[in-house]
């Protein structure tokens, strides 16, 4: 199992009302298979690909109002410390650091423009055991109408150096990495994003064939919101399961064009 650096994303997880439909679903797009939910942790259901752990299906709690999402995990050794970095950065914690038995310790928090992300503290569980292969997560994107609250922000509270990415369309976005390694990105969505979007992180996992994903999930009833559209860094599409959870999905063997420069 891969060990993480401060600041990588190590884990993601849906949270859903219909934990079967959300297994039926995800077998189906990804070829995932999954745990049976241990009772001890609310029947959290780890999903696997080839047998790696790649992703969590949480269940909705009753009375729980937060809607339908993926939430992504950064990497902490010290998740108390995370969670001071948050509060005097300006974030707020959703749910306070809490151990989760012997697996690890987590938190979930908001940055000041209303991203929702989490942190991860491993215990037994170490996070994604596989990436950037099919079946497994790739990339991430912040997606915030409050740029320069995130810029400040994430490189307060995690070691993130962040980079500019140059085009020639305008588009604001920034690249992070930690020890050189490329961790996700930061944009803020055009005029043509609808005023109600909500700020969030886009979460990017790999197919071997991106129309054939977007087909799959046409046929069990998810939407696609865009896309496939090509891009130097692969063919892919923004889709929600059934129950209105939203990800990206990505073929990364199918580039078209060269990667914008990013600068020093």
């Amino acid at each position: 199992m891969p060990e993480f650096p401060e600041g990588l994303p190590c884990w993601a997880d849906a949270t859903l009302p219909d934990l079967g439909a959300g297994r039926s679903f995800y077998g189906a797009l990804f070829g995932w298979t999954f745990d049976e939910g241990a009772e001890e942790y609310g029947h959290y259901t780890v999903a696997y690909s080839d047998g790696h752990p790649v992703a969590g299906l949480a269940p909705q709690l009753p009375g729980q109002e937060v809607p339908p999402a993926w939430v992504l995990y950064y990497a902490s050794p010290d998740i108390a410390a995370t969670a001071a970095r948050i509060r005097e950065n300006g974030g707020q914690l959703l749910a306070e650091p809490m151990e989760v038995g012997d697996l690890g310790s987590v938190l979930l928090g908001w940055d000041p423009g209303g991203v929702l992300f989490g942190a991860w503290q491993p215990g037994r569980h170490r996070g994604f055991g596989r990436r950037d292969q099919p079946g497994g997560f790739c990339w991430s994107e912040v997606a915030t109408r409050d740029p320069a609250a995130a810029d400040a922000f994430f490189p307060a509270v995690f070691p993130f150096r962040a980079r500019r990415m140059g085009d020639d369309d305008g588009m604001d976005y920034r690249v992070w990495d930690v020890e050189g390694q490329m961790v996700g990105g930061r944009y803020a969505p055009g005029p043509e994003a609808p005023p109600s979007a909500a700020p969030r992180i886009d979460i990017y996992y790999a197919v071997p064939d991106c129309d054939a994903a977007v087909d799959t999930v046409e046929r069990l009833g998810g939407t696609v919101h865009t896309g496939p559209v090509d891009s130097p860094f692969g063919r892919m599409a923004t889709i929600s399961d059934p129950q209105g959870a939203g990800l990206s999905v990505i073929d990364l063997s199918t580039t078209k064009g060269e990667p914008p420069p990013l600068e020093p």
